[in-house]
């Protein structure tokens, strides 16, 4: 029960409690740093009680945009800061158990964080365990497949692939 689940991964027969209610939504920073070699690391922190591999993300706070919320969650949890793109690089997905044990379709908008410095005192130092990592091995570490596919596009953002779109996907901006 601790362990959250992607939609993917939800059986038939409980669709129709996964849809009773509105979905809940979250903002997350998908945080990177170029490496001296020229490649990207992004940051993957733990979560507080499960232990799994995350990315920094919390609920809306009044009075702060979607990028804001992001970059003020990646300070608290990881000790971050940095510059937020206002446009989402794109969402996830999944299953949240809440305090009454019912299940929540949380839906998270994910915003890219260039990171600019990292602070030893931060809300919950101690808390979670954060870690450096290639775009590669942090889809293999998280659980949610649609945040994989995030990391993979952040890399060929950066990659400059995204300079080489069709105008098909001109819509995408670069990073």
């Amino acid at each position: 029960m601790g362990i959250k689940r992607t939609l993917r991964s939800y059986s038939a027969p409980n669709v129709d409690r996964l849809f009773e209610g509105a979905s809940l939504d979250q903002y997350a920073a998908l945080c990177y740093r170029k490496t001296k070699v020229g490649t990207i690391e992004v940051l993957l922190v733990t979560s507080r009680e499960s232990r799994r591999w995350i990315i920094p993300k919390g609920w809306p706070m009044d009075g702060k945009a979607p990028h804001e919320v992001a970059e003020q969650e990646a300070f608290e949890e990881a000790g971050v800061k940095g510059k937020a793109k206002r446009k989402p690089l794109g969402y996830f997905s999944y299953l949240k158990t809440m305090d009454n044990n019912r299940e929540g379709l949380c839906i998270v908008q994910v915003h890219a964080l260039k990171v600019e410095e990292m602070v030893d005192k931060f809300r919950e130092k101690g808390q979670r365990t954060a870690e450096w990592v290639s775009t590669s091995e942090a889809a293999l570490r998280v659980c949610e497949p649609e945040l994989k596919g995030l990391f993979r596009l952040l890399e060929q953002r950066f990659n400059g692939k995204a300079s080489r779109r069709t105008s098909a996907d001109r819509s995408i901006p670069a990073l």
